[in-house]
């Protein structure tokens, strides 16, 4: 099958192709003539499986067969709006609709957080059809009035569970409030809960249905792997495993900021090049960050949950969960950074004993067994003989520099644990 022939014009392919796309992927043969129709849809589907063309590209094609009135101000109408959670995922979609767009005269803005708001309000004065937004920023430019909703004809919530996760509900139902009744709307979940399933039913009327996986699955190219270790030598296990497997791009997540930022530290002294991507990061930051990760520069890259969405890395090989998540979906959100569109990919979990009920919660939500692997030299010890306040052994090692990480006989040292906490990452609105 073709894009021709799920019914997308010359213009539309033509970009496709210079994409480098050859041929649809489930979610889009099933999306696109659906979108196309003009209903709206509650579409399900593994993160990585090119849900962005799937609403894109029949998005794209509908807006450019009509042409929209000029506003009262003889400006020219926002047409559709697509919400996203995070910075990073706004700027990737933004990316991905201007790539499609690019043989068209629609014209698309992305808008989020963490940046001076002027530039978006300079752009906002001229032509824009598509805006890509956080919902804490699009809000901002609401109360300043410098954006007018009232003509947007498409409506799309990408990543509509992590918006939820993040606290996003209030957000989203004010911005419904300030839209047109009549227009398509498109609802994009990896996983579902009540929850989801709530916001459905408010949002959509008579929605087709799409699911292309099994609920809340993980995709079939993704091998995982499940290490048991002791809390205070995941470290060591962590920079032996880049090291000695010679890998050259890792994605690692942490529980918490604070996590990350120290992970990120350890690991560059261990000779391997890593930063840490989060929240609390400047935009300016997470984005030399991730442009330094996707070019090679950066071997490991240490990212939060909220931080890593949006990353969209082809054959990205290797994605290793440090700390397992509170939450079990986000466990299947953080392994669909890799084994995208078809490619293979490994995603490893650092398990230690206070971890095995989280491990129990994914196991149940993904309806696989995992089997705890015990690397020689990393055996982790009896559970009774590891008190919260029994004193780390003394680490003086360090990697030797060479990027080639920690033996398992150097690794016999502990790494020193912070007296800071780890506390749970707190979900307020915020732009990622």
């Amino acid at each position: 099958m073709s894009f021709a022939s799920l019914g997308l014009n010359d213009k539309l392919v033509q970009a496709i192709n210079e994409c480098g796309y050859t041929e649809p992927t489930p979610i889009q043969r099933q999306a696109i003539p659906l979108v196309l129709k003009g209903g709206d849809l509650l579409a399900g589907a593994q993160t990585g499986t090119g849900k962005t063309a799937g609403f894109g590209l029949p998005m794209l094609q509908r807006l450019s067969e009509t042409r929209a009135k000029p506003l009262a101000n003889g400006r020219a109408p926002v047409r559709a709006l697509v919400l996203t959670p995070t910075r990073e995922l706004a700027a990737q979609v933004e990316e991905n609709l201007r790539a499609y767009a690019k043989h068209t005269d629609l014209r698309t803005l992305a808008m989020f957080g963490g940046v001076s708001i002027n530039p978006q309000m300079k752009a906002l004065g001229r032509k824009v059809d598509v805006v890509v937004a956080t919902p804490g920023r699009l809000l901002d430019h609401v109360s300043q009035r410098s954006i007018d909703l009232s003509r947007v004809e498409m409506l799309v919530l990408d990543e509509a569970d992590r918006m939820l996760d993040m606290g996003f509900i209030r957000d989203i139902r004010r911005i419904l409030a300030v839209l047109p009744k009549q227009r398509q709307n498109l609802l994009f979940s990896a996983t579902f809960s009540d929850e989801i399933k709530a916001l459905a039913e408010d949002l959509l009327h008579q929605p087709e249905h799409i699911e292309v996986a099994v609920r809340n699955a993980t995709a079939e190219t993704i091998a995982q792997r499940f290490y048991g270790v002791d809390k205070g030598r995941k470290r060591a296990l962590l920079s032996y495993l880049i090291g000695h497997n010679n890998w050259r791009q890792v994605l690692v997540f942490t529980r918490t900021k604070h996590g990350a930022n120290r992970l990120a530290m350890q690991l560059d002294k261990d000779g391997l090049p890593a930063m840490a991507i989060h929240g609390d990061k400047s935009q300016g930051a997470r984005t030399r960050a991730l442009s330094q990760f996707k070019d090679g520069q950066l071997r490991v890259l240490v990212a939060t949950d909220i931080a890593a969405r949006g990353i969209d890395i082809s054959e990205l090989p290797h994605v290793v969960n440090f700390e397992l998540p509170h939450v079990a979906e986000d466990y299947v959100h953080r392994i669909g950074r890799t084994g995208r569109a078809g490619s293979s990919g490994e995603a490893l979990s650092l398990i230690c004993h206070e971890e095995k009920p989280l491990l129990k919660a994914i196991e149940k939500l993904i309806k696989q067994s995992a089997e705890l692997e015990i690397l020689p030299g990393f055996e982790p010890g009896p559970e009774e003989v590891q008190p919260a306040t029994k004193p780390p052994a003394n680490n003086r090692g360090r990697g030797n520099g060479g990027g080639r990480g920690r033996s398992p006989a150097a690794a016999n040292n502990k790494a020193p644990r912070s007296n800071k906490p780890n506390r749970p990452q707190r979900h307020g609105r915020h732009d990622g």
